[in-house]
């Protein structure tokens, strides 16, 4: 293999498991040293560079980044910190997010201004949420005179309509949205936007050089299966009675209620009706509980709220009387693979099932719609209703109209709406300026060593291990009785503390110098993990089986270096690695450093003012 190219900022960004799988790469091992460290303005600030909503996102976020987790991994390889009673866990990184909006000070004096003059550009932004907001915040810097349009009289889109009060506050919402609206922003309420032809004409009354559509996913599915129509009035499309619930028009729900679907959506109905009477509220899925598209910790919430999820149940027929709702006829079914290995849903041959109710509550998948888009203005859509987005500079087949969110590619979730409207300010401050959209700015990159002495570093490296800390809740009996009551009440600092000591600080990276390498293999000694090997060089796969111990990950890269004295080469399993220093603390020659890396990925309004830095203390500091 040829040695590791690591002034590559790609191979350290990769062995920071848990940015690399954030989509809008968010620094997550520095944002927690600030919060141990008791710096909480700091480390919002730090996450608010990226994704702009850290308090919002605290809660809802859907947490790409713990799966990532290096944590789980060396807990399950290494008997240190693996207890037979424990399953291994990831850090609690969207929980400490919220810490740092829960407890920082007042951070408006640390926000961008809007600038003296404008550059003479207009944006129009179509719909308030998370996308069109990260658009404007970035480019309103740059003198864009931002105009955001939406049809309900407060921004936010569907973080302030689809998701429940117990999980996200007004306040929250109130607050972040109101960062991005007090930054010169103009915002336009109850403004629908019937057709976008007028929005673009030459002859319309106010001209805009872009148009951001970050409009979501709006519709939500139907089931058309018997008696659905002569039942519709207890029969009701689940974002929308979320929307209803949010807005106060819906305050109550029959007794016995039945929620069709297996993802957030579907969790967050049948959570909301145990709160407006629903006291016999059961989950049907097609599928199994494993492959239910809910998040983990949303499935664990309403099953610890007495609500029961049924699966590998597939609905017939809304059973009916007199135009009333009796209930729901399901068929029990198995999955089966065919021939080609394609999973099925195969009858068992059991008899029906039928779930009597009062009401149903349909959340089985959302879809754009696009009815104010006219079909002959040259944006090109697929078979299946979606723009023909490029997902690099979020550019539809129009020149000068973008999309992002769910609006381009379908639904997801917050974290990926604001990294699509990071990359679309880029695009549309290109666009503006006559520039090639391809002409991306690179990412902003630090490599700096943390050694202070021959045997000290200015990063705490003992490992902790203590088990994933719980976010305490509100006692289910007082939460059902207020639907706006906030049930999760976050980590206090104590518990911020602690779970924060349980980050092995990935970013802080083992570099290695094969110039000054004496081969004394005592690095290789002491290494926990046996993650360091000296051996002949060859092919990748020849490589992964030679190692101290096999490395089968494919995902993470090995660690290559040149040919040290005797022709060997040192091979580093990245993938396991504790980066615990002790290779570093041992070598007599200094063949090893500790070095912290720091990746912020450029945003269209790094023209306009330097980044908000924060220095992140070693977390002994917070002592």
């Amino acid at each position: 293999m040829e040695p590791t190219n690591t002034r590559s900022p790609d191979h350290f960004h990769k062995v920071v498991d848990c940015q690399w799988a954030c989509p809008a790469h968010t620094p997550v091992p520095e944002y927690i040293r600030l919060i141990a460290a008791g710096r909480y303005a700091d480390a919002y600030m730090v996450n608010w560079q990226s994704n702009v909503f850290p308090g919002i996102l605290g809660r809802t976020c859907d947490r790409p980044c713990e799966p990532a987790c290096r944590r789980s991994r060396v807990e399950e390889g290494s008997p240190e910190l693996r207890k037979a009673s424990a399953k291994p866990e990831p850090v609690a990184i969207c929980r400490l997010k919220r810490v740092a909006a829960d407890y920082k000070d007042d951070i408006r004096p640390r926000l961008p201004q809007p600038p003296a003059t404008r550059n003479g550009k207009r944006v129009a932004l179509i719909g308030a949420g998370p996308a069109s907001l990260t658009v404007a915040r970035d480019l309103a810097p740059l003198g864009y005179a931002c105009v955001v349009f939406d049809g309900d009289a407060k921004a936010g889109g569907m973080m302030r309509t689809q998701i429940p009060k117990f999980r996200l506050p007004d306040r929250v919402i109130d607050e972040e949205v109101g960062y991005v609206l007090d930054g010169g922003i103009e915002f336009r309420s109850n403004a629908h936007i019937d057709s976008l032809a007028a929005l673009l004409s030459s002859d319309a009354r106010e001209h805009f050089d872009a148009v951001f559509v970050g409009s979501g996913a709006p519709r939500g599915r139907d089931l058309d299966i018997p008696g659905r129509r002569e039942a519709a009035a207890n029969i009701h499309i689940g974002i929308d009675w979320l929307a209803s619930v949010s807005f106060g028009h819906t305050t109550k729900i029959g007794r016995r209620v039945v929620v069709l679907g297996g993802g957030n959506t579907a969790m967050d109905c049948c959570r909301s009706s145990r709160r407006l009477g629903g006291d016999d509220v059961q989950v049907v899925v097609r599928s199994g509980f494993d492959e239910m598209k809910a998040s983990p910790w949303e499935k664990e919430d309403a099953m610890h709220e007495g609500i029961p999820i049924h699966n590998f149940l597939v609905p017939l027929e809304f059973t009916h009387e007199q135009g009333k709702l009796t209930g729901v006829t399901f068929e029990k079914v198995a999955a089966q693979r065919d021939e080609r290995g394609r999973r099925k849903r195969v009858p068992t041959g059991e008899p029906p099932l039928h779930f009597p109710c009062d009401d149903v509550l349909v959340a089985i998948g959302q879809e754009n719609a696009f009815p104010w888009i006219e079909r002959d203005l040259g944006i090109a859509f697929d078979d299946w209703g979606l723009p023909q987005v490029d997902p690099i500079t979020m550019a539809s087949t129009r020149s000068g109209v973008f999309f992002g969110g769910d609006a381009a590619f379908g639904p997801k979730n917050i974290i990926w709406a604001v990294a699509h409207g990071h990359e679309a300010a880029i695009s549309i401050d290109l666009h503006c300026r006559g520039e090639a959209l391809s002409n991306r700015p690179p990412p902003h990159v630090n490599l700096a060593s943390q050694k202070m002495g021959i045997h000290e570093w200015s990063y705490d490296n003992a490992i902790a291990g203590d088990r994933r800390y719980r976010v305490p809740l509100k006692d289910v009996t007082i939460a059902l009785k207020d639907i706006r009551a906030e049930v999760e009440l976050g980590f206090d600092p104590k518990l911020a503390y602690a779970e924060a000591q349980r980050c092995l600080n990935c970013d802080v990276q083992t570099v290695f110098s094969d110039r000054l390498c004496i081969e004394c293999d005592a690095c290789v000694d002491i290494c926990p993990m046996d993650c360091i090997t000296f051996t002949g060089n060859g092919d990748e796969g020849d490589l992964r089986t030679r190692l101290t111990a096999p490395a089968p990950n494919l995902s993470q890269a090995l660690y290559v270096s040149a040919a040290v004295r005797t022709g060997r080469v040192m091979v580093k399993d990245e993938d396991v690695c504790l980066h615990c220093g002790l290779c570093a603390e041992r070598c007599p020659t200094g063949a090893w450093d500790m070095q912290k890396f720091l990746l912020e990925m450029a945003h269209a309004d790094d023209r306009a003012q330097p980044r908000v830095r924060a220095s992140a203390p070693s977390l002994a500091a917070a002592d």
